[in-house]
């Protein structure tokens, strides 16, 4: 079933529910008010007419008497009847309507009450009963007992009738509910099927053709999270694409050249000192074809497993000077210094890192390896707080990097000048990544490159 229609007759179950509860609530109210007041029109009725008897009582000789007319008819309300019983239950006087209350003696249909209560099963009440079909209120007079009913069939048709004009009220807000529950729906599922062709979409990777729905709320929010998304798989595919183009062409020359120096080799058509020569080049472009197979994996490993990287913590001036010790190497044949600035922790003296230690050495190596491809004399590392976060900058005084670089600088394949495998700064960047850290790259305002590595504060255990 479309969940449309789950939801509309979801909708559909829960408003006759509702109004059913509401009908039989009203219906029970109806009833107790017309019952409450049918109860007070008796109570009145029979003080005015109890009061009248008692004045009466004084000028007749006994209470059975033949005649008990008041003098006066006595002004009953519509479908009430007054009657007088002695205490064997007859009749004395009675009638319906506008009457005098005139002596016949008969049963009381479907009502026998005493005066004394000396029948069994038999009181004497002075509020309203339901008796037989009739609401029946007594009194005690001196003339013997007084005695109001009405019928309830009445009060039951005039709360039929209020129910059924009711009930017609609620049928048609109902259904008028019920209406705008469609057109509602109708409006709320459709950006969900646009959505659904769209997904469609993605799963069959056409990603670049996905649209954005339009929709408010939070189908809205899911709507722009799948284009979004879509636009995101669409740039990672064409990363991915660049990825193998650029890998077969930084793999193709090196193999290329030792391939060729190979065969000259066995054709002796290098010979002596040439054959020499061609042996360093494989060698170095077999080293070269090492190092970028290495650099890829990593890569790789960096991107799909998620334990590559176990954090532990890690002090950042011992960093500093592990990597700067490794590096020398590479700075003592051009004369490059290396300065260390590493300001102190807030609480011990001592800042620290959760990171994977051995990967952020490599990270770190890249970063400072890339600057001393560049330094003209100097490079500067500084590690301290800024704004509540661990911060490493590692500076020259080179030229810097071309402004058109700069947005792809950490994209993989990306070469600068006198770059090797262009894998280097890519790799720093998934490392610090992975080790929950940001990394940045700019020009310092004094002149040269910088590259920032921040990461948050290690807090108390």
């Amino acid at each position: 079933m479309k969940l449309l229609h789950q939801i509309n007759l979801a909708f559909a179950a829960l408003l006759v529910l509702v109004l059913g509860m509401t009908a039989l609530l009203i219906h029970l109210v109806l009833i107790d008010h017309f019952m409450v007041e049918q109860k007070q029109t008796l109570t009145a009725a029979a003080s005015n007419i109890a009061t009248r008897l008692q004045l009466q009582a004084g000028t007749l000789a006994k209470p059975s008497d033949a005649t008990l007319s008041l003098g006066s008819a006595v002004a009953l309300p519509t479908g009430v009847e007054a009657y007088i019983l002695d205490a064997d239950g007859h009749i004395l006087s009675g009638g319906a309507g506008t009457t005098s209350l005139t002596a016949s003696v008969q049963q009381l249909p479907s009502t026998v009450l005493s005066i004394d209560g000396t029948k069994p099963g038999l009181t004497l009440s002075n509020s309203p009963i339901r008796s037989g079909g009739y609401l029946v209120h007594t009194d005690l007079v001196p003339q013997g007992m007084l005695t109001l009913r009405t019928p309830i069939s009445k009060i039951n048709a005039i709360e039929r009738a209020l129910l059924g004009r009711l009930l017609i009220v609620l049928a048609v807000g109902g259904a008028v509910a019920l209406l705008l529950s469609l057109l509602i729906t109708r409006r709320l599922i459709r950006p969900l099927m646009k959505l659904r062709r769209e997904l469609a979409k993605v799963q069959e990777r056409q990603f670049a053709d996905v649209r954005l729905v339009r929709a408010g709320g939070e189908i809205g929010a899911v709507a722009r999270t799948v284009y979004d998304l879509a636009g995101e798989l669409e740039r990672y595919s064409r990363v991915q694409k660049q990825f193998f183009q650029n890998a077969s062409h930084e793999l193709k020359t090196p193999l290329m050249s030792i391939a060729g120096y190979a065969e000259g080799i066995r054709d002796r058509v290098f010979e002596g000192e040439g054959a020499r020569r061609g042996l360093d080049i494989i060698i170095k472009e077999s080293g070269r074809v090492t190092k970028l197979v290495t650099e890829m994996t990593l890569l790789a490993k960096l991107d799909s497993e998620a334990d590559i990287v176990q954090p532990a913590a890690v002090g950042v001036r011992e960093m500093l000077t592990g990597a700067a010790e490794r590096i020398n190497p590479l700075l003592a044949p051009r004369g490059l210094s290396l300065d260390i600035v590493c300001a102190g922790g807030a609480e011990n003296g001592e800042l620290t890192i959760m990171a994977d230690p051995d990967k952020m050495m490599q990270a770190l190596l890249n970063v400072v390896s890339n600057a001393a491809r560049h330094a003209d004399r100097r490079i500067v590392i500084e590690a301290g707080i800024d704004d509540s976060r661990i911060v490493i900058r590692v500076r020259d005084d080179g030229p810097g990097f071309p402004e058109t670089l700069l947005p792809h600088l950490f994209h993989r394949f990306v070469k600068g000048k006198d770059g090797e495998t262009g894998l280097g700064l890519a790799i720093s960047r998934a490392i610090v990544e992975r080790c929950g850290g940001l990394i940045r790259a700019g020009n310092h305002a004094s002149g040269g490159a910088e590259i920032s590595l921040s990461f948050p504060m290690m807090t108390a255990a």
